[in-house]
């Protein structure tokens, strides 16, 4: 049986990733590192989220508009 995750990445690599993630930070170090990147990556999608509603917002005007020239 064989364990995939996304972009073809195994659970051999997967270890071999953490692995080498310890040793290179240690074992102190990886949790802020972590908490550290899920903020980041939780700004970012705030951002996208946020950009996505205002794109939305500016198109129902010009749609409605649009309708209104008819």
């Amino acid at each position: 049986m064989e364990f995939l995750l996304i972009g073809g990445i195994g659970a051999q690599e997967l270890i071999l990733i953490v692995l080498v993630l310890l040793i290179l930070f240690g074992g102190k170090k990886l949790p802020e590192l972590m908490r550290g990147a899920g903020r980041g990556i939780r700004e970012f999608k705030d951002a996208v989220n946020t950009a996505t509603t205002d794109i939305e917002s500016d198109k129902k005007p010009a749609e409605k508009k649009e309708e209104k020239a008819e």
